[in-house]
């Protein structure tokens, strides 16, 4: 009685264990299929080669016809259809891949870094390579980390800024956004932020799958312009920058050169530097108007004349044209370690000539330009009038660009020029001995840009 009792609960456990059992069976047939696929292909692939050795196949190169074979040959010619048959799958896959990654053949993976200060242009420009479907675009990421991270100006504290501006730059450039989380505040959970700074700036981070469906009652302080994305999800920005073929990324925080010469001999890196420039009189005046705040003391004195300008003022004027033509010298002798990896740019001849421009930049990093890269800059540099905000990307580039030689008081200009006459010097800037040549438009303010500046 127990012998029959047991007998029907053994037969449900062996039924399930064959159960069980046929479920890893079919997974391990289909492995071995693959397995065997793989091999067909590879014998297919040898016996063809052989057979392009052949008479026959060198009058089928030829385009001549040939007699049929005996039938003892017939597999032989089965064999060369079929592996035709693979020929034309690979190329069929092949082309879907380029079409994925765009037009034409995607090149080796290419890292390109947009040097400069705030108020040249930089947003424009990066909008060159963020419009660029097969590119993985950042804008300002290290301002987390100028956030998080306080350093005081000169000294060791500027050398400790520069190397932590770099490593975390050096990571974001491989796809390690994770590196973001320690500088993000308040902290990322779970790897989700809503608080990535201006997020709505790089398309890469405002589409599928990256655009994850938005979610009630969340407070996001930068979000996307075009759609509603929940908070960023940094595991999945980090795969589509890894899915992109480049990556390229902007910033005003790191101003010396010298110090990214391990980020350019990085064999995992294939790193291009532009570095944007712009004349210090057209960049103070538009400080001025950006970061009022930060201005007073130079508004008063260009209008009234009563507050006197403060010498840590002027220095701190000097130096910054100092750091950018320090740098831009070192890029211009051409060091072994730099030399085709630098190029220097005047946003002034981006703003008179953007296209032909963005084909320089785009040569030089060995990129193509792609159709909607063109309408982009065709589109937002004949606005008939700037767009609405300081940070607008939206110009009438070659009416606007140096409409602040009109509005700047002469003894502001001075001060300037007084302050950063080597950069002006080497940048083809040239000085205002008055305010009438100042304001005359007539009179450029620009020297022809030299071709030694591509590197």
């Amino acid at each position: 009685m127990e012998i029959r009792r047991a007998l029907p609960q053994d037969i449900r456990e062996l039924l399930h264990c064959l159960k069980m059992r046929s479920k890893y069976a079919v997974l391990v047939v289909f492995v071995i299929s693959l397995v065997i696929i793989e091999k067909e292909n590879n014998f297919i692939s040898r016996v063809s080669d052989k057979l392009k050795q052949s008479p026959q196949a060198l009058a089928e190169a030829n385009g001549t016809e040939v007699s049929p074979e005996p039938a003892e040959n017939g597999s032989l010619a089965s064999l060369q259809e079929l592996d035709a048959a693979f020929s034309q799958l690979r190329s069929h896959l092949y082309n879907i891949t380029l079409q994925l990654a765009g037009d034409g053949d995607p090149g080796p993976r290419r890292h390109v870094l947009l040097m400069a200060t705030t108020r040249t242009g930089s947003s424009f420009v990066g909008e060159f390579f963020n419009q660029q479907g097969s590119i993985f675009y950042l804008f300002e990421p290290l301002w987390h980390v100028e956030k998080t991270v306080t350093f005081l100006p000169g000294g060791a504290s500027a050398v400790g800024s520069a190397l932590v501006y770099r490593d975390v730059l050096k990571q974001l450039l491989l796809c390690d956004l994770y590196i973001l989380e320690n500088f993000i505040s308040p902290a990322p959970e779970g790897h989700l932020t809503p608080f990535l700074f201006r997020r709505g700036s790089s398309h890469s981070l405002c589409e599928e799958p990256v655009c994850t469906p938005s979610t009630k009652k969340v407070f996001e302080k930068y979000y996307c312009k075009n759609r509603r994305c929940g908070p960023l999800n940094i595991t999945l920005a980090a795969e589509a920058c890894r899915r992109k073929q480049h990556v390229a990324l902007k910033t005003v925080r790191i101003r010396q050169l010298e110090f990214l010469q391990p980020l350019v001999e990085d064999p995992r890196l294939d790193l291009r530097i532009i570095q944007l420039v712009r004349d210090p009189r057209a960049v103070l005046a538009s400080r001025m108007v950006a970061f009022s705040g930060k201005y007073e003391t130079w508004k008063k004195w260009a209008s009234e004349g009563e507050a006197p300008l403060r010498e840590e003022e002027v220095q701190r004027l000097r130096g910054n044209c100092e750091s950018i033509r320090v740098s831009a010298e070192l890029g211009l002798r051409r060091p072994g370690w730099l030399r085709g990896r630098y190029m220097l740019v005047r946003y002034e001849d981006v703003a008179r000539a953007p296209l032909q421009k963005a084909r320089e930049m785009y040569r030089f990093a060995g990129l193509p330009l792609t159709p909607q890269v063109e309408e982009w800059i065709g589109k937002n540099t004949q606005a008939p009038r700037d767009g609405n905000g300081v940070y607008s990307t939206c110009k009438n580039s070659s009416e606007q660009f140096d409409k602040w030689r009109f509005s700047m008081p002469f003894k502001l200009a001075q001060v300037v020029q007084d302050a950063c006459a080597p950069a002006m010097q080497l940048f083809g800037y040239k000085l205002a001995s008055s305010p009438a040549e100042l304001a005359n438009r007539s009179f450029s303010l620009l020297e022809e840009a030299q071709p030694a500046w591509v590197t």
